[in-house]
């Protein structure tokens, strides 16, 4: 890799226990295995030379390269053109199934539909994030790649003889480069296989089209469950399949960004480990999900969720903010000080600190997920019931206190009126839920803590002088999470308070309708640089524009958000000022945030007649 591609050039693959980014000349950058949060085996992203890389590409010539997804699928088809061919390489991981497993397979066919082209493939694998040796056992069966703790095979697609004509094999020191031509109708490839039983050997390019055929099946049967026919289909689908990517399927657990280490502020501190399960996140995603009819993901995560739950309240302690897809709380912070960082950003750290941090919120969204799932026919256990009945007489006894607050701030605890609100959620929800099914609670203590947080919110929360709700009950500063309070129903859109609160967030956080979470430089978060408009609150954004009637306003900003899209249909976390995706890639938050709006936006369009 001679230079880091801008974030936004990748695509995502996956096979449901992790995944890979496919940048636009044909490069896998990253790719961890067995699981989403395991070291990684390439890794250029992070290290362009140190990393780990796998290369396919066009050599000695120039060419154009065009990226698509094979339409419906998770198959990512990256075209080359030039003068004299036209090639393409398709790249997909055939989809595990819910056991866990050690061995995961990235299947590259390379073929030639127009002329001839001459590819250049450089395997070079770094493992445990380039710091691990290993050895090379070359063949011109295949090669295998071995260290202390994994394997991985790579198997040439042929059909007898040689992969391609004018083969030349340049075996290196820590990888494997070969070279040579195809010819119009010539098709090839290669299988990556993890933990590969067997040892290296040709693959019949009819074994690689059946994975090819089993893989799209998959895709477009999983697809056809969805009940959204509304007017962004096309996005709306392509990122309710990139966060099917992003679930691990033994647990149902979703992580909020396939990525580590990659920076809100390219040059920054502010580059962090995304590669786990938010409570917050994965919540919001039972709402995303149960709209557009995919009920089977809705009941894994809620599983998922629910043993959370009762680990919590059997060990005495609050719910972890996140965890590991297997559910283990271990996420012990390291930098890794070997790797310069995506374009030197550093450090990059893998784990993630803020797991021990206390957020308040995170009851609100998981007591609103139950209480929405209730509403679909997923009802919570007698044994699930009695462990969330004791996670809220928790909170009763802990809500009113100084916590880290959603944006996992490393400036001090706070009273963040963000918690505040989803605690009154989590009452509320609590309270529905026990009278909706005649379940034993004490629903006159939650009737007082919930009737408490309310008022706290409204009199502490909100600002006479701005005439806003603030980020926290010792700043005036504006915070954006507060944008959903209409949508959880805590007030009225037409609430003049919430009205004025809109127009200050107009002024101070919104930019040609990008959101900032919120100002930094007025409110200090404990961490140097900036950072750009946040994905996820924008689309909140527009909620809030169409339920206090901007509708035209709002159409209009989602409109624009989806200018701002990869050229897959893609979002980061984060909008940098030029234009360009900053932090992890691609963002659960932001797609789920993509989903909800656009089945919003379209209902009130309708009702409205447009």
């Amino acid at each position: 890799m001679d230079q880091y591609p801008a974030v936004e050039n990748h695509g995502l693959i996956g096979d449901l226990q992790t995944a890979a980014l496919v940048t636009r000349d044909g490069t896998i950058d990253w790719f961890c295995a067995p699981r989403f949060d395991s070291p990684s085996i390439f890794g250029g992203l992070l290290d362009r030379r140190a990393g780990g890389h796998f290369q396919v590409s066009p050599h000695g010539v120039d060419y154009v390269s065009k990226q698509l997804y094979l339409p419906g699928t998770a198959i990512l088809i990256t075209r080359f053109l030039s003068a004299d061919g036209v090639g393409e390489v398709v790249d997909f991981m055939p989809v595990t199934d819910t056991e866990p497993t050690e061995r995961h397979r990235i299947v590259r066919m390379i073929r030639v539909v127009r002329g001839q082209m001459r590819f250049r493939m450089d395997c070079q694998p770094r493992f445990n994030y380039g710091r691990d040796e290993h050895t090379v056992d070359f063949s011109y069966s295949g090669t295998v790649f071995r260290s202390d703790r994994a394997t991985l095979t790579v198997c040439p697609v042929r059909e007898g003889g040689p992969l391609m004509k004018e083969p030349d094999f340049r075996p290196t020191e820590s990888g494997v480069c070969v070279f040579g031509t195809l010819h119009q109708g010539d098709t090839g490839g290669i299988v990556i296989d993890t933990a590969s039983p067997h040892p290296p050997r040709v693959v019949p390019p009819r074994e690689a089209q059946a994975l090819f055929a089993q893989t799209r099946d998959f895709w477009r049967r999983w697809l056809s469950r969805s009940h959204y026919t509304g007017r962004w289909r096309e996005m709306v689908e392509r990122s309710a399949m990139t966060l099917k990517l992003m679930t691990y399927a033994p647990t149902g657990a979703l992580i909020a960004a396939p990525t580590a280490g990659l920076p809100e502020q390219v040059g920054g501190e502010r580059n962090w480990d995304y590669r786990y399960t938010w409570v917050r996140d994965a919540s919001f995603s039972v709402h995303a999900l149960l709209g557009l009819g995919f009920t089977d993901e809705a009941r894994g995560y809620l599983g998922w969720l629910n043993e959370r739950i009762r680990e919590a309240q059997q060990e005495d302690l609050p719910l972890q903010i996140m965890y590991r897809v297997d559910g283990s709380r271990d996420l012990t912070e390291e930098p890794l000080a070997h790797l310069e960082g995506y374009r030197a950003s550093a450090p990059v750290r893998i784990g993630n600190g803020a797991a021990r941090q206390l957020q308040l919120d995170i009851y609100g969204e998981a007591l609103n997920c139950l209480h929405l799932a209730d509403s679909y026919g997923l009802q919570s256990s007698y044994e699930e019931w009695r462990s969330t009945v004791r996670v809220v007489d928790w909170l009763c006894e802990h809500w009113d206190q100084d916590e880290d607050g959603i944006w996992e701030t490393r400036g001090g605890p706070q009273a963040f009126t963000y918690g505040r609100l989803m605690s009154w959620v989590a009452f509320d929800r609590a309270i529905r839920l026990a009278q909706r099914h005649g379940r034993p609670a004490d629903t006159a203590r939650w009737t007082r803590a919930r009737d408490a947080a309310y008022t706290q919110v409204m009199e502490r929360g909100f600002d006479q002088r701005r005439g806003a709700f603030v980020q926290h009950q010792r700043t005036d500063v504006l915070d954006a999470a507060l944008l959903s309070m209409p949508a959880v129903g805590f007030l009225a859109p037409t609430d003049p308070r919430w009205q004025s609160t809109l127009r200050a967030m107009d002024e101070e956080l919104v930019a040609d309708s990008l959101v900032y979470r919120y100002d930094p430089e007025a409110s200090p978060d404990g961490l140097p640089g900036s950072e750009g408009t946040f994905t996820m609150c924008t689309f909140w954004y527009v909620q809030a524009l169409a339920q206090s009637g901007r509708l035209d306003d709002a159409r209009l900003t989602f409109e624009k958000m989806l200018t701002y899209s990869s050229h897959l249909g893609l979002y980061s976390e984060e909008i940098a000022p030029n234009g360009e995706q900053v932090g992890n890639f691609p963002q659960a938050f932001s797609h789920l945030s993509l989903i909800s709006t656009a089945t919003v936006l379209d209902k009130m369009l309708d009702a409205d007649g447009c």
